[in-house]
């Protein structure tokens, strides 16, 4: 599937949080939304990007955005890494990669001459009425949040 373009509806998406609660893309009507898609809890990268937008949160919610993080791994792993970091916002299990391959970040890489499936790192900026505003393919997992606001 293709990723989803500036101006396009934002694709449905439903799933649980780290607490088990069903999320949908409906839980954010009204509402601005940063979706981030990304590849693992607890790797440097993630937890860079994570703890810049955790940090940063309350710039965040005073523009209207809420933040949601997507990856595979399971509401348990997400609750070890929120604790672990005291991060402020929810993250969706989407083991089955329903999410992922809606937004069409679920895409082949290449590490040393292997290549193989993996999430690529992309926030997607939805508005009130779930149009996306901006897709970020080229995230600075440590200044994330300026790459949003500006």
């Amino acid at each position: 599937m293709s990723v989803p373009q500036i101006g396009d509806k934002a694709p449905a998406f439903r799933g649980e949080n780290q607490k088990g609660e069903k999320i949908s893309l409906g839980n954010f009507t009204g509402r601005k939304l940063v979706l981030y898609f990304y590849p693992k809890d607890d790797t440097p990268g993630c937890t860079a990007q994570a703890c810049n937008l955790s940090e940063n949160y309350k710039q965040l919610q005073a523009q209207g955005y809420k933040v949601l993080g997507v990856s595979p791994d399971t509401a348990k792993k997400h609750q070890k890494f929120i604790e672990k970091y005291n991060l402020n916002f929810d993250l969706l299990a989407d083991v089955n990669k329903e999410t992922i391959q809606a937004y069409g970040v679920w895409v082949e890489k290449s590490m040393y001459g292997k290549s193989y499936m993996g999430v690529a790192r992309t926030t997607f900026i939805i508005d009130e009425k779930g149009i996306i505003l901006d897709v970020i393919e080229k995230v600075n997992t440590k200044e994330h949040t300026a790459q949003i606001i500006s």
